[in-house]
């Protein structure tokens, strides 16, 4: 795989064997992998992202500021694992809020980065909060490994 990468340390066995993990470099969480790709399968996990910057502080300055550092963070994961976003087939956002300039603000965001001849398939919930009170919005998804 392409990209800057952060494998797991040591040997892995078992189950696990089956299970590549993929986080860009400096944004691995402790028990957290921000990207998987399950072996065999082709498919690629791409855990909830939110917006925010290199020191993993929620970006407040504007929603749409926070929405376009989801999506390169999107993209950072993705390039871990050697993909891109023409590589997603599906799309799940988790707002904050039901707003219309929430939902119009991530489609004008979304469109920068996704090819509208071929978009993901796509969801988006409403939920009462994220871990942190200032993010809006979360997404998770999934990509297909060529």
């Amino acid at each position: 795989m392409e990209g800057d990468v952060r494998l797991p340390a040591g040997r892995v066995t078992g189950a696990a064997q089956m299970i590549t993990p993929f986080n860009p470099l400096n944004a691995d969480w402790p028990g957290v992998s921000q990207g998987t790709i399950l072996k065999g399968s082709g498919i690629f996990l791409l855990t909830g992202h939110v917006g925010t910057d290199a020191e993993g502080e929620p970006v407040v300055t504007s929603l749409e500021d926070q929405i376009t550092a989801l999506f390169e963070n999107l993209k950072a994961t993705l390039s871990a694992g050697g993909l891109g976003f023409e590589h997603l087939g599906r799309l799940t956002a988790y707002v904050t809020e039901g707003g219309s300039e929430l939902i119009e603000t991530y489609r004008k965001v979304r469109a920068r980065y996704l090819n509208a001849d071929t978009p993901p398939a796509s969801v988006l919930v409403q939920v009462v909060e994220l871990y942190d009170p200032r993010l809006k919005i979360e997404v998770e998804a999934i990509g297909v490994v060529p």
